[in-house]
């Protein structure tokens, strides 16, 4: 890997850019104080192949039984390294492109979270994935700095898969920690990423694993690669902060789960609104108080260490297609195996088209979005899913945020949707 050397110009940069903002706030400080809260998106769907996010590079798959095409790992296996390197090259070089970051940093966004797997760091040469990320990744790196944008370099998927996602590389089981080389193996990716961060002083925080899953890997053994995640990447690259997922876990195990003495950290909460059947249920007021009580659930525990909503949407059903898996249906029209309507006649019908959507269902999601970004900045901000999508129109923050329904400048601690 080319690494450049890391010149005055980007030592000067560090400053310009206010890398030390809220990300390098202490632990306790009165987040009111400090400068400008996180207000991201993520680059999701690039680097980690997602079929909900770019349908079109699993479409030639979508009316074949039992294809084994629902992941990167068997997208790359299926294809052959040769054809899944030309197109995955094609797809790292196009879908994220200088002007989407400067339409970014025109709607204000000042952070980006950018999504990795292990195999484009520390690779397993048995794996099908390819290789060839990081010449991409350095280019976005050089937009960022360019548009004076704050990167969050977050592994998004550990070897053996630590829950079972698509977004993880490898969806069904739970593998991850069960062989003796995958934490060795994810501390060598975490250890890659250390390095270029400290080549690009856009990079301000470090993930050590996005979304591992409670329920497949205890939380003894999450909490201990915490640890280790946190010593490894500060031995090469002290000035970074880490973040570290809730691991799906309820509020009251947060405290536990990070240590006190992992002194620049930041938790990372996912908040989504269509995953669980009593919340995708919810009308529209309750969906909107649902936002402002986690607002407060995340300002509580920001008194103690930084917390973020790493991701979001506006989403309020799950009818993106294939959002819950290649070829699977959703709840809310009852396709979705073992599922029921949420409600007679509940249809997915254009849930995904904003140009379809009634003056209502604007409104609604007007108020949904100030809502959320005013919760979550009562922590130490929040980092929107996706920057873009294909289809998924609720998902999508350039759009969204051109029509009108994120306002412009995302200022969430000027609005009052939220009680104060």
């Amino acid at each position: 890997m080319f690494i450049k050397p890391l010149t005055a110009a980007a030592v000067c940069l560090a400053a310009c850019i206010g890398i030390s903002d809220a990300l390098a706030a202490p632990a306790g400080a009165d987040i009111a104080q400090t400068a400008e809260p996180i207000r991201g998106v993520n680059l999701g769907g690039l680097f980690v192949l997602e079929p909900w996010i770019t349908p079109s590079l699993f479409e030639e798959w979508a009316h074949t039984a039992n294809t084994p095409v629902v992941d990167e790992w068997n997208y790359c296996a299926i294809l052959g390294k040769h054809e899944c390197q030309s197109r995955l090259t094609r797809h790292w070089g196009s879908w994220v492109q200088e002007q989407d970051i400067a339409t970014l940093s025109d709607l204000r966004i000042n952070t980006l979270r950018i999504p990795l797997g292990y195999w484009a760091l520390a690779p397993n040469g048995s794996d099908p994935y390819v290789q060839g990320q990081i010449p991409f990744l350095e280019q976005i790196l050089n937009w960022a700095s360019k548009y004076r944008m704050r990167v969050i370099l977050d592994l998004h998927g550990a070897p053996g898969s630590q829950n079972g996602f698509d977004n993880s590389g490898l969806r069904g089981d739970i593998r991850w920690t069960k062989h003796p080389s995958d934490v060795p193996r994810t501390l060598d990716a975490l250890a890659s990423l250390a390095r270029i961060a400290n080549q690009n002083p856009s990079v301000v925080a470090i993930q050590a694993v996005n979304e591992p899953a409670n329920w497949g890997v205890s939380k003894e053994t999450i909490t201990q690669f915490y640890i280790q995640a946190y010593n490894t990447i500060k031995s090469i690259a002290p000035q970074v902060t880490i973040v570290f997922h809730d691991a799906f876990l309820p509020a009251s195990e947060w405290e536990s789960l990070v240590p006190r003495n992992l002194t620049d950290s930041i938790l990372d909460t996912h908040i989504y609104h269509m995953f669980v059947d009593d919340v995708i249920r919810f009308n529209a007021d309750e969906h909107i108080r649902k936002a402002c009580t986690d607002g407060q659930t995340i300002r509580n525990f920001n008194q103690r260490t930084r917390t973020i909503c790493g991701e979001f949407s506006l989403a309020n059903t799950d009818c993106a297609r294939w959002l819950n898996g290649f070829q699977k249906g959703a709840r809310w029209d009852g396709t979705l195996p073992g599922s029921q309507p949420v409600a007679n006649g509940a249809s997915c019908h254009n849930q995904e088209n904003m140009d379809a959507w009634s003056d209502n269902k604007r409104a609604f999601m007007q108020r949904f979005a100030m809502a959320q970004i005013q919760a979550y900045e009562q922590g130490t901000g929040w980092i929107f899913w996706n920057f873009k999508t294909e289809s998924a129109d609720s998902w999508n923050y350039i759009k969204l945020a051109r029509n009108g329904i994120f306002p412009t400048p995302p200022i969430g601690r000027s609005l009052n949707v939220c009680p104060r």
